[in-house]
């Protein structure tokens, strides 16, 4: 018996979940969990469904486009460990986490390498037997050292996820462009507020009465990507910007690797720069 997550959004329209309920059946596949949502503000139709039995997933898949609407975006994964590639820069508690849960046998993924513009981190990383690349950016201008970045990245058959594990350098489109949806951040901030560089300093100087982690898809936009994960905790006038950063960073460990979970499990839709998370 097989397994497979078989993921649909499609233009809304009536009885799309017993038109794919009854793809299931003639397939003779059990349902083993079933997630549904309606936007009804633009018209989507969203589902993921975990299904069992002696699969055909392209006769599946061709199944269930003939009988779904024609711009409909199917989806049938078979349940393997994905390929990422960590990117820092020289905070560690981000990528210390994800190595720590990989090495535990807790990270559904294989850690391609980990790459980062600075020699700091390698110490760490050689650890736990994982490639490490410095690529500098010194005396390289932008473009010139993500092409380095993009060269190295294309030794590699399979990338599914980049994650940005503090990684502090603006991206090109380019490099966005050529992996769209994959490049997973953690911001250190509630977003919308406090955007760019030393967002604890900023939420200090404010008053703020809770702190907080972003985890989104990076888009052109700085810090504007769809959101995947955030989680908040509470802060009080004797916490200076050092202590919201020492309680920050727990937060940002914990928030990226919620989020890098739901990817590794195929939860999540990005439509209209929103996520849909099941």
């Amino acid at each position: 018996m097989e397994q497979l997550r078989v993921l649909i959004d499609a233009d809304d329209e009536k009885g799309l979940v017993y038109k794919i309920s009854t793809i299931f059946y003639e397939h003779n596949l059990n349902i083993l969990s079933n997630n549904e949502f309606v936007d009804k503000t633009n018209g989507k139709f969203f589902m993921r469904s975990v299904v069992e039995g002696d699969i055909d997933a392209k006769n599946l898949k061709k199944s269930l486009s003939n009988l779904l609407p024609t711009n409909s975006n199917i989806e049938v994964i078979k349940p393997t460990k994905k390929n990422i590639v960590i990117m820092a820069t020289k905070e560690m508690h981000a990528l210390g986490d994800i190595l720590i849960q990989h090495e535990a046998g807790e990270l559904d993924a294989n850690i391609l390498g980990v790459i980062s513009n600075y020699d700091q981190l390698k110490s760490l990383v050689s650890k736990f037997n994982i490639p490490y690349i410095a690529i500098s950016h010194v005396d390289l201008n932008r473009d010139e050292h993500e092409e380095k970045i993009l060269e190295y990245l294309s030794t590699f058959k399979d990338i599914d996820y980049i994650v940005l594990a503090k990684y502090m350098r603006i991206l090109t489109p380019r490099f966005v462009e050529v992996y769209k949806d994959k490049i997973i951040n953690i911001h250190h901030s509630f977003l919308p507020a406090f955007i760019g560089a030393n967002p604890y300093k900023q939420a200090y100087e404010r008053g703020v009465k809770i702190i907080g982690a972003t985890a989104h898809f990076v888009n052109n936009n700085l810090d504007e990507g769809p959101i995947i994960s955030q989680e908040v905790i509470h802060v009080d006038h004797a916490y200076d910007w050092k202590d919201m950063q020492r309680s920050g960073r727990d937060v940002e460990k914990i928030v990226l690797s919620h989020a890098l979970k739901l990817a590794l499990e195929d939860r999540i839709f990005v439509y209209a720069n929103k996520s849909v998370i099941f």
